[in-house]
């Protein structure tokens, strides 16, 4: 690896330690390079709090060296006033005269427009120094300024005959499918992702708390259709103990946590649902099911990847799991069960 590259490398190491504390901005590392050396290094660590390049500056301990280094970052310098002042703006103000730059940002108040600013300042300026990496950290980044919708995951557990419950009534309980190992990484997940959604059936089914806790981390907003408000307000999902989001066609009144939104359920409510999440900043969403919502999405061609959870048990029949073809770019033991993860390019 080359010197550029391993600098590069290590503003992707730090990027990702922002993973679910950053989201709907970007996640980015930077380092200070002098005389081949790291003098700062920081990252956006904080959704509202410093950006990666001011907190890389800030760790400089002579500041002096500022004006005779390399700013590497993951992902093009602001220009705008959003939450924090432009990074563009304080890169120039330390006269740091060369940055090198992983990927251009999508963001249309951003792209080109902080290249464009530096070079105007006299400063020398290269991008796309492993900018297949730096686009892939940040994919729900980008797909959400790209295709205007959140990265969709979807998730579900199956037995090895290909089902995903048994056939029953809304009294009974589900049958677990996966074990305590898979169900860690299944709240992990969840921390890392800005919402979860079910469908009505499931949430009167499984009556899930949608929570994080076998994991430390974010918990995400919890979301369920529910079309004709059939849904009953004991349930886990509406316990107030999370932000919790109803799509429907009823109006309601709006309680502590809990959110109405309303869909036209005579015609197709997915690009209206995701619509109104991207309207609201919702940067990636995890579909748990059941099977008739995951289906919808798998049909429609809405999903970026999917966790498919395979437990080492049969049911003979029951409620079949998803037919769904990707390509398969990760594969894991958990002890007895299997994840398989597909990406859908």
């Amino acid at each position: 690896m080359s010197t550029p590259q391993k600098f590069m490398q290590r503003c992707l190491d730090l990027a990702l330690l922002g993973m679910g504390d950053v989201a709907p901005n970007p996640m980015v590392g930077c380092v200070i390079v002098h005389e081949g050396i790291i003098i700062g290094e920081g990252y956006h660590q904080k959704i509202g709090g410093p950006h990666a390049e001011v907190n890389a500056i800030r760790s400089v301990q002579n500041p002096e060296l500022l004006a005779q280094s390399t700013l590497y970052v993951s992902l093009e310098p602001c220009t705008h006033f959003g939450k924090t002042p432009p990074c563009s703006d304080l890169i120039i103000e330390n006269r740091i005269p060369h940055v090198v730059i992983g990927t251009i940002d999508p963001f249309i108040q951003v792209t080109g427009k902080g290249i464009e600013r530096m070079q105007a300042a006299g400063i020398q300026v290269e991008a796309g120094v492993l900018e297949k990496e730096c686009k892939e950290l940040n994919r729900r980044f980008f797909t959400f300024h790209e295709k205007k919708r959140p990265y969709i995951l979807l998730k579900w557990a199956q037995t090895l005959d290909g089902y995903i419950d048994t056939v029953r009534i809304e009294t009974q309980h589900p049958t677990w499918i996966t074990n305590a190992q898979a169900k860690r990484l299944v709240h992990k997940q969840r921390s890392e992702e800005s919402a979860i959604l079910i469908g009505t059936n499931t949430a009167a089914f499984d009556n899930p708390a949608l929570t994080v806790r076998e994991w430390t981390g974010n918990q995400p907003i919890r979301m369920v259709i529910d079309q004709s408000g059939r849904l009953d307000s004991e349930l886990h999902i509406f316990d107030g103990k999370a932000p919790t989001w109803i799509f429907t066609s009823k109006r309601k009144e709006e309680k502590e946590k809990r959110k109405y939104i309303i869909l036209d359920f005579n015609q197709d409510i997915l690009p209206q649902l995701l619509s109104e999440l991207y309207e609201r900043n919702i940067l990636s969403i995890v579909v748990e099911g059941g099977s008739i919502l995951l289906n919808s999405f798998i049909q429609d061609d809405l999903w970026d990847e999917a966790f498919v959870y395979t437990g080492n048990q049969f049911f003979g029949k029951g409620v079949e799991a998803p037919h769904i073809t990707g390509e398969t770019i990760g594969f894991e033991m958990l002890d007895d069960c299997k994840l398989h993860v597909l990406r859908n390019f």
